[in-house]
């Protein structure tokens, strides 16, 4: 396949050949949320993006001091701290915070560090319930609500006073059932931060959805290269082959709004345009053999006059829905079928789908610019009778074991195990590199380029 360029194109204008995903979303001859059928893409410039924002210590440091310490970022899910005293620790590179129910029944986030001596108050990666916060060092104790409690042989400390030793407390926002966190008090509000994303999103409430996977693992890369390869559809012809039958990749739609939020649109049950054309059944059959649900009586058969999409979507409704208790028939085929994935600056990525409804979160391990900690939550709709499901406990993969030894990530481990096989060697191949810079797609890959021109905004303070 191969773009027809035109010396009338301006840089950016190029588009794949073929119908693109709103061709085909029309073509499924249905109503579909306006939303969907919104286009927002803007030419970003195509000069190269300097290696060095992958692999230098210092601009790890730059990027500490003047974006992660500025930014509100995804700390975790309400669900996962339902009662009075529930906590979870949430750290980014040097900066550690307990995010806490109070007995109040509101959240809070604070420092997770003792004011006496600066012994972390509970470990990183802690979750848990708690009737206070005790220090082990020394036993300094605060209540939930961050006051001082107890200080032992509180005589020998005159200046100290319960109200200048209140545990510092960071802002705190929620929004769809996550709870976002701000270390810096002069931050911009909250709900300005999120820019469109509530409205874009609001058919699809993610706060009536429940975490049934959560799966951490280390990746031997920058966070940036890691979150990077999730943004864009231009590696499914290499990294994802056995998708081509049933994905549309090269026609993808990229859309972006304002500085923090942007989406990436793909159709499913469609052939690759790399791949001219492929019969519906094929199509079908690909699919459903690649997300583990082929088998004898499981294949669904095409009839004349339909398309792979319909009899999925159908097929998709009707098993799904019952399983989880929910009536899915008043979906459109795209909301059932098709990767409506979201974006807000400068890690948090929720998806709006029923069939793959993933969540990512990418950070820095630490303080090494070489590695990066991956989080991917599954979130299912809640049923509509009954108790809200308790959240499935978080699964830390080790050095040596690959998502695909995640059972709960079902047929899509293997599929992370294709994309993250290339994001060690990418980030060897970047120090040894020659060139000064990479070079990517005008329309393609310009939500990657969004997010550095949105980090260069907060790197320039």
């Amino acid at each position: 396949m191969n773009v027809q360029t035109t010396t009338s194109l301006q840089p950016g204008e190029a588009r794949c050949p073929g119908p693109s995903a709103q061709d085909i979303i029309a073509a499924d001859g249905q109503d579909v949320p306006a939303v969907l059928r919104e286009q927002s893409y803007r030419f970003l410039g195509d000069a190269d993006i300097p290696t060095e924002r992958y692999t230098s210590r210092a601009f790890h440091d730059l990027e500490v001091a003047r974006m992660w310490s500025t930014v509100w970022q995804f700390a975790c899910r309400e669900e996962e701290i339902p009662e009075p005293g529930d906590y979870m620790e949430y750290g980014i590179a040097d900066f550690s915070f307990l995010v806490v129910r109070t007995e109040a029944g509101d959240i809070n986030a604070y420092v997770n560090s003792c004011l006496h001596r600066g012994t972390q108050l509970r470990p990183s990666d802690s979750a848990g319930s708690a009737t206070q916060f005790r220090c082990p060092f020394h036993g300094w104790t605060w209540n939930l609500d961050g006051s001082l409690k107890e200080i032992p042989c509180r005589w020998d400390f005159p200046k100290v006073t319960d109200e200048a030793f209140r545990l510092p407390e960071v802002k705190v926002g929620t929004w769809g059932g996550f709870v976002f966190i701000n270390p810096d008090e002069d931050c911009q509000p909250f709900e300005d931060y999120l820019g469109v994303l509530p409205e874009q999103m609001k058919l699809w409430p993610l706060e009536d959805r429940a975490i049934v996977a959560n799966v951490r693992k280390v990746i031997r890369c920058n966070w940036k290269v890691t979150q990077e390869a999730f943004m864009e559809s231009y590696h499914v012809l290499a990294t994802h082959p056995q998708a081509l039958a049933y994905l549309g990749d090269a026609n993808s739609q990229y859309d972006i709004w304002g500085d923090h939020v942007s989406r990436q649109l793909n159709t499913q049950a469609v052939a690759s345009p790399h791949l001219g054309e492929v019969s519906q059944q094929v199509i079908a059959d690909a699919m459903l053999m690649d997300l583990g649900h082929a088998g004898e009586g499981n294949m669904l058969k095409v009839p004349d006059g339909m398309t792979a999409r319909q009899v999925i979507a159908k097929g998709v409704q009707e098993s799904i829905g019952p399983a989880l208790g929910t009536d899915l028939s008043h979906l459109s085929i795209s909301e059932t079928l098709d990767t409506i994935e979201y974006f807000l600056f400068p890690n948090f990525h929720p998806w709006a789908n029923i069939t793959v409804p993933l969540v990512y979160r990418f950070r820095p391990n630490g303080n090494d610019p070489d590695s990066s900690i991956m989080d991917i939550l599954i979130l299912r709709p809640c049923p509509e009778d009954g108790p809200r499901p308790e959240p499935a406990p978080l699964h830390i993969l080790g050095e040596h074991e690959m998502f695909s030894d995640a059972p709960e990530l079902g047929g899509l481990g293997p599929v992370f195990d294709q994309d993250t096989s290339n994001l060690e060697r990418l980030q060897v191949g970047l120090k040894a590199a020659r060139k000064p810079g990479i070079t990517l797609g005008n329309y393609q890959e310009a939500r990657v380029r969004h997010i550095h021109q949105t980090l260069d905004k907060y790197l320039a303070g």
